[in-house]
Formats: C-alpha cells, structure tokens, sequence
C-alpha cells in the first residue's frame, strides 16, 4: 500500500502517528484529533512548499500511527515516543544539567538513601528535584546523623563479621552484622524517614512523641532522649519552612531569545516565592518543523525583538519544551508561567495535574499561565532579558574571544604564525578492517566543513595506526604540493607520539620542513609539539586553548567514526545484493551510492531501478526481493 493509500485509510480517532523515511527510521511524532485529518493536511496544496513540511513531506515514505482513547493519552503518548526514538524533525530538549533526587530502596530488605541524578522504574521511592543541588546532600546527611539509615555499598543481603566505621561514628543503625539491630526496628527509622523525605513532619512529629512517652514510661531514657532531640530537629525543619511557605508558592518562568536560527531558553525556578535556580537550553540547528510565517502571537512576543523572529514558531517550540520537561517527572511546580499562550496548554494543565494526583502527591491544580501585567508579566520580562543574555554569551561572545584564543594557542604550542587554520587527522578501525582516516578543518574561529576530506587507507594491512597515519598525512599534503596550495598554520594529530612521529616521517618523505605539527594524546590531554616531545605542553583544563584543541580533535573523531560506520554497513548491507544473480560489486556499490540503503532498494520500482541497472538486472532484483 503507497503513502497515499495509507493515508486515506486512517482512522478518524484520537491517537499518535509517526512518518517514516526509506530507511524504516521514524523522523517525526506527532499527535492528532482526528488522525485521518491531521495526517492528510501534511499534503495539501501549497503546504508541501512551506518551511514547515516541505522537507519532511519529501523524506517520508511510510506512516504508522497508534490510537488512544482520548487528546490526554495522546500527549502523553507523543511524549514518550519523541524522547525513546528521538526523531530528527521534532524539538528535542538540550539539557545543561541535571539536578538530584533521594532516593530510598524500598525493595531492599534494609532500605538505604542515595542521591541520584537518574530516575528508575526499580521500585524505589524518589524524593525532589532539590535545588540547589547541594541541598540533597544535605539532608541526605541529615538522615544519616539522626536517622542513622547508611547510603553504604555493603551487600545486606547476608551478614558480615563486623561492622565499617559508619556504626562506630553513629550514622548507621549496622544492619550488616547480626544482633546489633532488629528489622523492625530499621523498618520504624525507614518510615520516619519517610514521612520526613513526604513533608509529613507533623505525622513524624506526633509519632516521635508517642514512641518518647512509651520509652520514658518504660524507663528507656537513652532511646527516649534520642526521640527528644529528632523531635526538636524535626520541629526546627519544619519552622524554616513554615516561614518560608508563607513568602510565596512554587512556580517555573520561561523566558527565550530566537535569532539567527538559534534559541536559548532561561528557566528560573522559583521555591517558596524565591528564585532557587536557574536553567540554561540553548538549540543550534532547529528542526524545521518550529519555523515557519509569523502569528500574531510570535509578532507580539517581547523577548526576542530581532528581525528575525518572524520565521520562529514560538507556540510549536514551547509545547514540545514543557511536555519534555514534565510529563512524567515526579515534581511538577504548581504554577508555570510561559510567555505565549500555545494550543495544548488546557490539556497539558489537566494532564500534569492527574499526575501529581497518581502520584500520591497533592490533590491542588497545576496552573500554566501567560501574564500580560503585574509582578508575575515582570518574572517573565526578567527571564526573557537572562535568556538574550544567555544567547549572547553562548553564540557571540565567543567569535570575539577568537583572537585572544589564537594568541594564547600561538603563544603556548610556540608556533612562528598566528594559527588561522588548523587540519586535524584522526584513525578509525575495528581489529584493522574496513580502515579509514578523516580529515576536518578550523579556520577563523569556526569548523569549516567544506574542507573536511575522508580517505580510504588502502596500502596497510591488519591494525597499524601508525603506518595508516603515515598513508593519509602522505597523501594529503603530497596533493597540496601538486596543487601549489599553501600549508596549514596547524597540523593538529589525534593521538599519542607514536602518531606523532608517524606525520613528522610522512611531511620528511615530501621535503616539508618547518611545518607545525603536534599531537594530543587521549585520556592524559596533554599536548606533544614535533621538535619538543620531551616537553608536552599541560593545559590548565579550564584552558579555552585546551578546549579549542578538543573540539577540534573530537570532531575529528567524530567524522573518522561515522565514516568507518557508514562503511562497515555498506560491507554488510551489500551481503544481500550480491547473493543476487547478475549483482556484482561494481553494480552494487552504485545501488548503495544511489539509494543509501538496501532498504530504499527493496521499495524502489522497476522505473527507478532502471536509472541505475538494466532492465533485466532492475527485474531480477525486484524478483529477488519479491520472493
């Protein structure tokens, strides 16, 4: 069945539906009302030429879609999959941090708290986000000094001989050795701990009162003088935030700054009415499904006042961040104030709010509100006014610093010119096969990917890199003399002073003297200069030289990698098609070359295999597949 067919056989009911390009890859998620509408629209007259689809509508090929019982489901649903199959057409959240939560191990005989960055489906019971995140640390602390329950790695699932320091300094109740405490016991500090980590301080309270009369009355004073004193800890807790609360609510502002195709997005949090963070989202190359002609609210919006802003999709952009950013989070601030209203926010507001509820936490409404005046339009003007600052110090502030970085690099590699351009080589095989070397280029302060060249290493056998390097730094300066094109400022070489030495012997073979050649060595990060090896020069790591050179030599790798990849599944890919009678090598590297996949070959029709084969060998490849 073609695209076309697909399409108009879809239901008309609620669900998620998913493009797909040649290669079976899903591009672009997306959720629908009417799902037979929304999908058909992709393709009306006049939209295939838009910014918006024009590119997508080209690539997909195929359709699949998923129906749910209602809008919510489907928002829902839309989420979860744009996050397990990211695909390259919708906005995906950039992160720049992470922030921690406590956890508790409920599904282990002896629970212990840790603090974690990540979240788990393993049955354990997860506390925050806590901001600032030095906060978790502290009150995990706490737990261990007054609830004496351990984040220890100590196997409690038989006991040891002897307990470690933590029960000797009095921070662990020491549920690793035999006798010294009583499961039941640990299970009475785990639910205080509990109720502590819920905010139910009044509950702990008034269990702590009960369990220090009954002890006193049983003349257990030690154990009811340790209740005292986690009452009056708990109580001062308590009181903090009791002052707190009444200051202000809880509350997440966007504030964003769109210009030249690029966005940074400022996030305060906002704790108890007072600023408690701030997250920084910067997206670089944009999907083209968030650009596209003006609304009147994107023309309205105050915080990016560029030309420009009239191609961002400001409504698309900010639904994509919010659903990204809370759907399916434990924590979910009570109000969330963004700066333009945008299709789905009725929808998400009740959807985060069934939630929270499911979750056991408090039974109040999320709010996602657009102010227009006031103290709350003036969070949202400050946030805005911290995101243009933020986008200036991410995508300008860094072009006029070039030059000092140039300075210091010169300055610190020794090199008899100011180094406007620098060519770095990086090697990439598994165990010697399918052997490839890449080449990418910096010049005046940015990546120049016009120049990035790959090479194929064709005279070396088995795993040498240093004879692979020797090939391709040979070739590619042999060519630059045969051109009469001038050296690089740099030659910069991914690896130790085995490869060092390598490209040195390679530009001696052609009579090249004088060049700058150096090397930067993986894990140490500490950089060889040709000509001073016994004295590699050692960067500070917050060094902008040091990080320059490492973007350099990671992007060489990158390339070297994602061509060694593209190769090895060319190799393995072309099994198939030359089990094909009348399929040769030659014929198949040009399908390949042609299609990019055998999967693209498999869906073409004899018309456009034809362009590429004969006639009998376009036949017999359908034939093939057919069968």
């Amino acid at each position: 069945m073609d695209l076309a067919a697909k399409i108009r056989s879809l239901p008309t009911s609620a669900g998620v539906y998913l493009y797909k390009n040649a290669e079976g890859q899903v591009i672009y998620v997306g959720k629908a009302k009417n799902l037979r509408s929304r999908v058909s629209s992709y393709f009306h007259e006049g939209r295939v030429e838009d910014a918006k689809t024009g590119t997508l509508v080209r690539e997909a090929v195929d359709v699949d879609y998923i129906v749910v019982a209602n809008n919510k489901e489907a928002l829902a649903l839309e989420n979860n999959l744009i996050k397990q199959r990211k695909p390259r057409f919708n906005i995906l959240l950039r992160d720049d941090k992470t922030y921690p939560y406590i956890k508790l191990t409920l599904g282990e005989r002896f629970p212990r708290v840790y603090v974690t960055r990540r979240l788990r489906k393993d049955g354990s019971a997860y506390y925050g986000p806590y901001f600032p995140a030095n906060l978790a640390y502290r009150i995990v602390d706490l737990i261990h000094r007054h609830f004496l329950i351990p984040s220890c790695k100590v196997d409690l699932t038989r006991f040891h001989p002897r307990p470690c320091l933590q029960f000797y300094i009095r921070r662990c109740l020491g549920p690793c050795v035999e006798g010294l405490t009583t499961p039941e016991a640990y299970q009475e500090a785990v639910r205080d701990v509990k109720l502590f980590l819920g905010g139910r301080q009044t509950d702990l309270v008034r269990s702590l009162s009960v369990r220090m009369d009954e002890a006193a009355a049983a003349q257990e004073y030690e154990r009811a003088a340790k209740c005292r004193d986690l009452i009056s800890t708990v109580e001062q807790l308590q009181e903090k935030q009791r002052i707190a609360a009444v200051e202000g609510d809880d509350a997440d502002v966007f504030g964003y700054h769109y210009e030249n195709g690029m966005v940074a997005v400022n996030l305060f949090h906002m704790r108890s009415g007072r600023v408690m963070d701030r997250r920084e989202f910067f997206w670089e190359d944009l999907p083209e499904t968030s650009l596209s002609q003006p609304s009147s609210a994107a023309a309205a919006e105050p915080s990016s006042a560029d030309s420009s802003q009239s191609e961002f999709h400001p409504l698309e952009f900010l639904s994509a961040l919010l659903k990204q950013l809370y759907i399916g989070q434990p924590y979910v601030p009570r109000n969330i104030y963004v700066p333009v209203e945008f299709e789905d926010r009725e929808m998400l507001e009740e959807l985060l709010s069934e939630q929270i509820a499911s979750d056991g936490g408090r039974l109040t409404r999320v709010h996602i509100l657009v102010p227009q005046r006031g103290e709350k339009r003036s969070l949202l003007d400050l946030a805005g006014n911290n995101a243009k600052q933020s986008y200036d110090q991410r995508f300008r502030v860094m072009k006029p610093n070039t030059r000092a970085i140039q300075d210091a690099l010169q300055e610190a590699l020794g090199l008899p010119d100011l180094p406007k351009r620098i060519e770095c080589f990086d090697i990439s095989h598994i165990q010697g096969a399918e052997t490839v070397a890449s080449m990418v280029v910096w010049e005046d302060g940015q990546m120049k990917k016009s120049d990035y060249r790959k090479f194929i290493i064709r005279t070396v056998d088995g795993v040498d890199d240093f004879a692979a390097m020797r090939e391709v730094v040979t070739r590619r300066y042999k060519r630059l003399q045969e051109e009469k094109k001038p050296m690089p400022s740099l030659v910069l070489i991914d690896g130790g002073l085995g490869q060092l030495h390598a490209a040195a012997e390679a530009l001696d073979s052609l009579e090249i003297i004088n060049q700058p050649l150096a090397a930067i060595a993986k894990r140490e990060e500490i950089i060889y200069v040709s000509g001073q090896e016994d004295e590699p020069v050692v960067l500070d790591h917050h060094s902008p030289v040091l990080h320059l050179v490492q973007l350099i030599r990671n992007e060489a790798h990158r390339f070297a990698v994602t061509f060694h990849r593209k190769r090895r599944q060319m190799r393995d890919r072309s099994t198939e098609l030359r089990e094909i009678p009348g399929v040769g090598e030659h014929t198949t590297r040009r399908l390949l070359e042609h299609f990019g996949s055998v999967q693209a070959v498999k869906q073409a029709d004899v018309a456009a295999l034809s362009s590429v084969v004969t006639r009998s060998q376009a036949e017999a490849i359908l034939d093939h597949f057919r069968k």
